[in-house]
């Protein structure tokens, strides 16, 4: 089984559940899950069905509550949250498998790196180990 990098998110709180709270704190976990959903949407949200797009669109990208999302979608609460755990899971099974915003992440660091590097030697490992990733 591959290393779940983004296994975490999962176990956090319900998506848009924290939506009209009196105090919002974003937190580094919260911010995390947030930039994570949003990588995993963009490698792999197109194989979502239209309605799942919708919806997941709406929980992340417009922070919409889980209230917001039944009413726009005229569904139970417990439908809404259902169907954004289903997503999740599907998108995680899809980077499970392919693992591409693993490799992603993996390669904009090492162009990170190679970028503040001046010795051609590291410039050459980083490189090879760019190749290596594609």
């Amino acid at each position: 089984a591959s290393e779940r990098k983004f296994q975490g998110y999962l176990a956090g709180a319900d998506i848009g559940s924290h939506k009209n709270s009196a105090n919002i704190f974003v937190t580094g976990e919260t911010m995390e899950k947030i930039v994570e959903q949003g990588l995993l949407y963009d490698f792999y949200g197109d194989l979502l069905t239209e309605h799942q797009r919708a919806v997941y669109e709406d929980a992340v990208y417009n922070d919409m509550s889980l209230s917001e999302l039944a009413d726009a979608y005229e569904v139970s609460r417990q439908g809404i949250h259902d169907l954004l755990k289903r997503c999740d899971k599907i998108l995680l099974g899809y980077e499970d498998k392919l693992h591409l915003v693993e490799k992603f992440t993996k390669i904009k660091g090492l162009l990170h790196d190679l970028k503040e590097t001046e010795q051609l030697s590291e410039i050459h490992r980083i490189a090879d180990e760019i190749l290596e990733e594609l």
